[in-house]
């Protein structure tokens, strides 16, 4: 009976195996994901993978181009490595994000650490909750720099750190002084930096940035400023490029479009002008006065900011949300509390700025407390019982208001123009469906009470931090129990709650998604192409956060972006304007620029900025001069004037890189449909009792699942997606195979099954048929103190004493076949010499990758050392320049007064002497360099000594029947 044998299984199953750099070793990786991934991406992840003496390195492409897959990808990549210590650092507003993608998109597992987790794990005996090799850790920017001791302590194979360019004025003196201990803890880790933005204001913003990743790829500061800090001209520029080569990748929308792999749709803004009812606007005066004094005992002269900020996105987003947090201000001051941050709670996103204005507030104490203060509950001091009463009166009148208000401007504007949005996006071909985002949780109770009265009952699905409801629940439990058994189901209940509400709102019977801002965190909703913003955040990130959950990759239309305005509210009115015609979000190709969004290193602090213009100003006057003076300072950080030198230095057209795309893309599908079909064959040789088939569509069925090796039909169709990942059916295959002792033996290889099955031609076999023969398998691995490279080396030859090559021999095994006994002798000294000529091979071609990488490295530092040797000359240059100039210009001079042409004489003297002794310190200088390269090198050296270890995979004698 003609079949894949064991023999095949084993052999392929090496052949997945293989550790090292190639684009098989790295096919692993692509195989685990469900994304439809593009050849920048790969490009991009492949580029920071390239060598193993890498410190790091920045991928720095256009906004919109997947940053975040192309650091999973890394990051997968390292896992199926079994390099298992990886630390993810970003914005606290950015973490469950990426803990989805990771999950959804890779199947990664990940812990998100905070204070709370952290302690948490404590509890749970975890001695050191930063060392987790059994997910990748994700952290805050806030949380690392507090634990940067312990964080120091772990030998990270990978440390991921996204938002990079917080970190860009490391080099400053007054810089930042998280920055400086997250630079300082990581300084010997690998490190991939995630920005679009290296450089705003200042090329030595570059050299921060770089010296964050490798301290040692520039010279020092000093240096890097003589040469280029003051760079302007284009050839300087193009030089600064160039040397930036091996450590920086960007890619441009234009070229990946010109490559032809993702096309955009356009922004479209629409504006839904209210203007609320006299008994409203009535109200928002009252509270807005209430928050603005100072002499409240709920929130006194220094209120909390988080709970001020809270209490303002309360005040703009409906009756419903203001009547709740009054009546907790009330409950509170009635027990004689003051206010804290439990009356905004309502606030979705409430705990997540609390944790990172807390861990601010600690940083810039120097402290390092996972005890969090609670004193909530404890009473305000001295509290005069008049006024007391007084401030409840005022309140509890302002909450009587509330609750007589029947209608809402805002929710009628809603119900009105919905209808009229939802048509249009209909009539441009897209699906009637819209997702509504507010910030609070009880708007969001109230809209899905307001849409069900009007026309959207049982259309509607919710999404929040909780998603506790009653039909939040039944969708989850029916989406449980119609995927149970399938890998769709994470085990998280969090990210599974997610997906059963995204997977509701696609389906035909929901048209409206009314989410708030946790909730949102991290889904696509690429099928839908309406958004309104019901409440409007200040943060410019939080609004590009939003609209990039529809206007991203996949989505076939325009999305119309809608925006809520209450145009009497001068303050709301001009934080639209902001976020409109300076942060460019709501229109467009791509919405907000990198430069733009670069600009704000941290949404809070730009938060913080709104929240102070909101409560001094009084008078519409006042608002208006307040936010002239923000956006004066935004252009300020905006700087046009190193628009040129970041064009010269980044986004170059470069018609190569188009080509070369274009190329990679062919090569990622070879690559992976190659992969594949020999994850396949382990399927066929391990699980002969399952029934396979290849109708297009690769699939078998195997103990009443179907199983595929294409992730978007398998979901669609409830398979399983049959994929390497830990403990999946295809590792069991796998390691099965690779564990399984074969006795030596006869295979009779049929070219004609192969062919009835539908298969390709294999020409260089075709001379074959007939024949028999001997193969030898062994695996190489060359091994380094950086690691492994593996090579299968197969030597064979036909009983004629023809050699096979390489190539012809490995397809031996896309043949089926049936074993029999030995039927001759193996004929050792032939088959010797053929071995020892292929190991040589394999062992030439992994020192020659070592030789390139050392020449790189070579490269690198020999530029570090003529970096300080240049710097040095100039500046010896510069002082006998600024000498002879001022000496000059002194014996010009014969009208100064004695005292001054004393001093102007000492001062020369002094630039001659430090010239002087610049020069005579040239020499000592540079044999130092030098001898700190050459044991740079020495060390690389010794790095990539291979020890090469040879081990039998299998010998068999081979025929091919026709």
């Amino acid at each position: 009976m003609t079949e894949y044998t064991h023999y095949h299984s084993k052999f392929f199953a090496h052949r997945i195996m293989l550790e090292g750099r190639s684009e098989e070793a790295f096919a692993k990786s692509l195989s685990t994901a469900r994304v439809d991934m593009k050849p920048h991406q790969v490009e991009a992840a492949r580029f920071a993978l390239h060598s193993p003496l890498s410190k790091g390195v920045i991928l720095a492409d256009e906004v919109g181009l997947g940053k975040t897959i192309e650091a999973c990808l890394v990051i997968a990549q390292k896992w199926a490595e079994r390099r298992r210590n990886i630390v993810l650092i970003t914005p606290a507003s950015l973490r469950t994000q990426w803990q989805q993608e990771l999950q959804e998109k890779f199947s990664l597992p990940s812990y998100i650490l905070d204070a709370k987790t952290y302690r948490d794990a404590m509890k749970d005996g975890q001695r050191q909750p930063f060392d987790n090799k059994s997910g990748i850790i994700i952290t805050s920017y806030q949380y690392a720099a507090r634990k940067a001791d312990e964080i120091h302590r772990i030998g990270w194979d990978l440390v991921v750190i996204d938002e990079a360019h917080r970190l860009r004025n490391v080099y400053k003196k007054g810089g930042s002084a998280q920055a400086k201990k997250l630079k300082e803890a990581l300084s010997s880790r690998f490190k991939v930096l995630l920005t679009a933005t290296p450089l705003q204001n200042s090329l030595m913003e570059l050299y921060g940035l770089v010296s964050v990743v490798d301290d040692h790829f520039f010279g020092d500061e000093q240096s890097f400023r003589v040469m280029y800090g003051r760079a302007v001209d284009k050839q300087s520029l193009l030089s600064l490029r160039r040397r930036m080569a091996p450590l920086y990748k960007r890619h441009l929308r234009r070229d990946v479009q010109a490559a032809g792999h993702v096309n955009y749709t356009n922004r479209l803004a629409v504006t839904f002008d209210f203007e609320p009812y006299s008994l409203e606007e009535e109200l928002y005066e009252g509270v807005s006065a209430y928050l603005q004094n100072p002499n409240t005992i709920a929130f006194g002269s220094k209120p909390n900011q988080l709970v001020l900020i809270g209490a303002r996105k309360t005040l703009g987003s409906s009756v419903a949300a203001i009547i709740l947090f009054l009546e907790n201000v009330i409950a509170r001051l009635k027990r004689n509390q003051v206010a804290d941050v439990s009356v905004v709670e309502d606030i979705d996103d409430t705990a997540e700025v609390a944790e990172e204005i807390a861990d601010d507030a600690v940083l810039a104490a120097g402290g390092d407390e996972d005890e969090q203060d609670d004193n909530g509950d404890a009473a305000a001091p001295g509290i005069d019982p008049k006024k007391l009463a007084a401030e409840i009166a005022e309140l509890e009148g302002y909450l009587s208001l509330a609750r007589k208000l029947g209608a809402n401007s805002k929710g009628d504007k809603l119900i009105n123009r919905l209808p009229e949005v939802l048509d249009e996006v209909v009539a441009r071909e897209g699906r009637r469906k819209a997702v509504i985002f507010t910030e609070s949780v009880r708007t969001q109770n109230y809209l899905a009470d307001l849409l069900s009265t009007n026309g959207y009952e049982g259309q509607i699905v919710l999404m929040n931090g909780s998603n506790s409801d009653p039909e939040s629940q039944r969708i989850y439990k029916a989406w449980l129990k119609e995927r149970a058994g399938t890998d769709a189901v994470s085990g998280s209940k969090s990210a599974d709650m997610k997906s059963a509400i995204v997977n509701a709102f696609k389906s035909d019977e929901k048209t409206i998604l009314i989410a708030t801002e946790s909730g949102a965190e991290g889904i696509n909703l690429q099928f839908c192409s309406l958004l309104i913003n019901f409440d409007l955040p200040w943060n410019p990130q939080r609004v590009e956060q939003r609209i990039g959950r529809c206007h991203r990759y996949g989505q076939k239309i325009d999305v119309t972006v809608v925006n809520m305005l209450n145009r009497k509210n001068q303050a709301e009115k001009r934080i639209y304007e902001l976020l409109s015609n300076k942060f460019k979000l709501f229109e467009g190709l791509f919405g907000a620029s990198d430069q733009v969004l670069g600009a704000i290193e941290s949404g809070i602090d730009f938060e913080k900025k709104v929240l102070a213009v909101v409560q001094s100003c009084r008078t519409e006057a006042q608002v208006i001069e307040e936010f002239q003076k923000l956006e004066a300072e935004l252009d300020e950080q905006i700087k046009a004037d190193m628009a040129e030198t970041r064009q010269q230095l980044f986004d170059l057209f470069d018609a190569s890189i188009v080509d070369m795309l274009r190329q990679r893309g062919g090569e990622i599908e070879r690559t992976m449909s190659d992969f594949e079909r020999r994850l396949w064959l382990v399927a066929r040789a391990e699980l002969p009792e399952a029934i396979f088939r290849n109708d297009g569509l690769p699939s078998f069925d195997h103990q009443g699942k179907t199983w595929s090796t294409v992730w978007p039909e398998a979901d669609q169709r409830g398979w399983q997606f049959f994929r390497l990942g830990d403990g999946t059916l295809a590792d069991r295959l796998v390691q099965t195979a690779l564990e399984r002792d074969l006795s030596e033996t006869k295979l009779s290889f049929s070219y004609k099954a192969y062919r009835d099955d539908g298969q390709p031609r294999l020409s260089d076999l075709e001379p074959y048929v007939g024949k028999t023969g001997w193969l030898r398998v062994s695996l190489l691995k060359a091994e380094t103190a950086m690691g492994s490279r593996d090579s299968l080396v197969l030597a064979a030859i036909t009983d004629e004493e023809e050699v096979l090559a390489h190539d012809t021999a490995e397809r031996l095994f896309q043949l089926p076949s049936s074993s029999s006994e030995v039927d001759s002798v193996y004929p050792t000294n032939q088959m010797a010499d053929i071995d020892r000529a292929a190991l040589a091979d394999a062992h030439r071609s992994a020192e020659d990758e070592n030789r390139k990488w050392l020449d790189e490295e070579t490269v690198k530092l020999e530029a570090y050392a003529e970096d300080l040797e240049r710097a040095n000359d100039l500046r010896v240059k510069e002082l006998d320049a600024e000498a002879r100039t001022a000496r000059k210009a002194l014996r010009g001079n014969q009208s100064i007064p004695l005292t001054e042409k004393l001093a102007e004489e000492r001062r020369i003297k002094r630039l001659e002497e430090e010239r002087d002794e610049l020069k005579l310190s040239t020499f000592k200088t540079l044999r130092e360099i030098r001898k700190e390269v050459d044991g740079k090198l020495d060390e690389v050296a010794a790095k990539l000594a291979i020890t090469p270890k040879v081990t039998a995979v299998m010998t068999i004698r081979w025929e091919i029947v026709a």
